[in-house]
């Protein structure tokens, strides 16, 4: 793996890391009432389409955001399974699982990635 592609892979997953914890803030925010978790929730995410920017440079919109948003979405899950104790049920997981296969599978075998 090249150094631009490491890089865009580093900002990839700041920008993950951000979205995450701003949508975490976003359910404390009382629907924007509560000042805290609402800067939290604008700034987090102002971080992360930031951050995002930088691997659409060097990587197909499509790949970025599939992989952005897949594993947003199993980290989300995550925090508020332990966080918040939002229990999943068998088909959640499987759900997941599916995510997490996905985006695995367009980093492992996809040539557009850049590997």
């Amino acid at each position: 793996m090249d150094a631009t592609v490491f890089r865009a892979y580093a900002f990839l997953i700041a920008a993950i890391v951000a979205e995450v914890i701003a949508t975490t803030a976003l359910a404390r925010s009382d629907s924007f009432t509560r000042l805290w978790p609402s800067v939290v929730t604008v700034a987090g995410y102002a971080i992360a389409f930031w951050c995002l920017s930088f691997p659409l440079r060097v990587m197909p919109t499509g790949v970025v955001y599939a992989i952005w948003s897949g594993l947003g979405i199993v980290l989300i899950a995550i925090v508020a399974y332990f966080w918040a104790k939002q229990a999943l049920d068998g088909a959640a997981i499987v759900g997941l699982g599916l995510i997490i296969a996905g985006v695995l599978v367009i980093n492992v075998f996809s040539k557009t990635v850049g590997h």
